[in-house]
């Protein structure tokens, strides 16, 4: 049969299973638009592709299936690639298509000509510039592979625009990895690295030597990640939490792989960690560190992070492996997979003398680390509303309005509204909470707040963001009020970007450079504007069942600026000498 590159992209996209996209059209993406809109492939227009990175990783990160998202070249594809980043930053499966001038241009500074394969190359997982029709047939199906294979991330395609448009002939249209079955054999190994993964025997012979190092810790820890935030990954760690009850601490991506009504779980560590997580590492003497890396702002101070420890360290990845931390003992391997085989080596000892020799210890450990934990209601230094207190009552809030707490994901963009929900909100389960981690995305919130509302449409998606954030990807209100989907976007408004202006407080001298707007929008009459419903709590008592009511909505929500996110640990401290006040 004959069909165009174009055809032959639609057609391998609706054979994988995928039923939506988001992008804008350009002209070096044209033909595939064209083809697009004949399919059963249903297109997300967005104001700016950066959003349409974000909504496919909203997508993404709460099925953890690969999502995608187009763009035309030159200042399409460089929109995308802020977006791009951070997949490749948070872990996150993505495949982005985009267009590109066409062959013969290339290298001639042809209107909106970008080397986008150059640019993208250090950001991705893979990265191809296809150059002909014949090679998507190999190209789009290793994208997908790629992906969520291994460490998952995103994977680039350009596809120049006469490529979309040759025409082959081919007799039947290669097979498809199964989304989100990265075992899928068909497809197995690549961009997974097998070659760097802890061989089988080797792990029969490792298991054994974790659990007898954990039989013999007094102050053991578990640290979580986001390679166990899954709901395969949580299954393991409740699992392994039920055989052998200890203190859990989690990274920002982890947030959600333990429960936070988990009696153990006593939070986030790191720069805006609690004090009894940072305490809990400080002083441990087995840390088992469950699909998670130590990035800086976790571990403050390398040498004081956990200095009298032992280090278990499960991850998929082996450059990760020894990079920051030296692993007594490590397992390149998925963390969901290996849990519930430590927890059934645990079972068979559980009869041993050496299974209950120092449970009485970790008893008393653990009890002592609860204790240490910060239960207390939040306060606030100023009048107004709490920030903290706010976002802690939310599930209430929202159950008032009659939605129950699996009914919730949250998103959030970056800054003091982001570490408040990551400290207070009482996330559940794995995927719960999204939000930017590592590359840190202003402008984050409101897209990947769109791309979970599509993919899951079952859910209330709420949307933390800030009076700075929302500025970044504002335009996409117009996305939201479009596809009319229920979404609630909590704007806490302070009149600066709050956490440069904090950073100032307590490391310039209050020297507040460029961080306190000196003029503010009126955003409840913005959002009003895309034809979204919009409130101030201030002027409404019952704001909350609007809020939480059919559609999307828009909440600002006053707070003082002199509200800080604390503890906070400076660098080049140790976690255990944050700021307290």
């Amino acid at each position: 049969m004959k069909m165009t590159g174009s055809q032959i992209i639609v057609a391998l996209l609706e054979k994988a299973g995928i039923t939506m996209v988001s992008g804008i059209p350009g002209g070096s993406i044209l033909p595939l638009y064209d083809e697009l809109c004949k399919s059963s492939i249903t297109h997300i227009l967005v104001r700016h592709e950066q959003a349409a990175g974000f909504i496919a990783q909203g997508m993404a990160r709460t099925t953890g299936k690969p999502a995608v998202c187009l763009a035309t070249s030159g200042p399409g594809a460089m929109n995308l690639l802020t977006a791009i980043a951070d997949a490749r930053s948070d872990s996150i499966p993505l495949v982005a298509i985009t267009g590109q001038v066409n062959t013969a241009l290339i290298g001639t500074d042809a209107f909106q000509e970008a080397d986008t394969f150059g640019l993208s190359f250090p950001i991705t997982k893979h990265s191809v510039m296809v150059k002909s029709a014949k090679e998507l047939l190999k190209a789009l199906p290793e994208a997908f592979a790629i992906a969520q294979n291994g460490r998952p991330g995103p994977v680039l395609v350009d596809v120049p625009r006469d490529v979309q448009t040759q025409v082959i002939d081919i007799d039947v249209l290669p097979d498809m990895p199964e989304l989100g079955n990265s075992a899928d054999e068909r497809f197995l190994g690549l961009g997974d690295s097998l070659r760097y993964h802890t061989s089988e025997k080797s792990i029969q012979e490792i298991l054994p030597k974790c659990a007898e190092m954990l039989l013999c810790a007094k102050k053991p820890v578990v640290y979580a990640g986001g390679g166990a935030n899954s709901p395969d990954g949580a299954y393991g760690l409740s699992r392994f939490l039920e055989l052998y009850p200890c203190p859990v601490v989690t990274s920002l991506m982890g947030i959600g792989a333990v429960p936070r009504s988990y009696v153990g779980t006593v939070g986030m560590v790191g720069m805006h960690g609690s004090v009894a997580a940072n305490r809990a590492m400080h002083d441990s003497d087995v840390v088992l560190v469950a699909g998670a890396r130590f990035d800086d702002r976790a571990t403050g101070v390398i040498n004081k992070f956990c200095p009298n420890a032992k280090i278990i360290h499960i991850d998929i990845d082996a450059a990760e492996i020894n990079k920051i931390v030296d692993a007594d003992i490590s397992i390149v391997a998925k963390a969901e997979d290996i849990l519930p085989r430590l927890a059934a080596i645990l079972v068979s000892q559980k009869e041993q003398c050496a299974f209950h020799a120092l449970a009485k210890d970790r008893e008393e450990w653990l009890n002592s680390i609860c204790a240490l934990h910060d239960k207390s209601a939040p306060t606030s230094v100023e009048e107004g509303t709490n920030p903290r207190a706010f976002i802690a009552e939310i599930p209430d809030f929202a159950h008032h309005a009659g939605l129950r707490e699996e009914d919730i994901i949250v998103t959030t963009d970056v800054g003091q509204h982001q570490m408040w929900t990551a400290q207070y909100y009482p996330i559940e389960r794995a995927r719960q909470l999204l939000t930017s981690g590592s590359l840190g995305t202003m402008g984050f919130g409101l897209p990947a707040a769109i791309g979970a509302a599509l993919a899951n449409r079952d859910k209330r998606i709420i949307c933390f963001s800030g009076d700075g954030s929302i500025m970044m990807n504002v335009q996409e209100l117009a996305t939201l009020a479009e596809q009319d989907l229920p979404v609630t976007v909590i704007v806490l408004d302070n009149g600066a970007l709050g956490m440069v202006r904090q950073q100032q407080e307590y490391l310039f001298s209050k020297n507040y450079s460029a961080s306190i707007f000196k003029k503010s929008p009126d955003l409840v009459s913005i959002a009003r504007g895309f034809g979204i419903d919009a409130m101030d709590i201030d002027d409404d008592p019952q704001w909350f069942k609007r809020a939480f009511s059919v559609g999307p909505h828009f909440v600002r929500v006053k707070i003082s600026m002199s509200e800080n996110v604390l503890p906070f640990v400076k660098a080049g401290s140790a976690n255990i000498d944050a700021i307290m006040n």
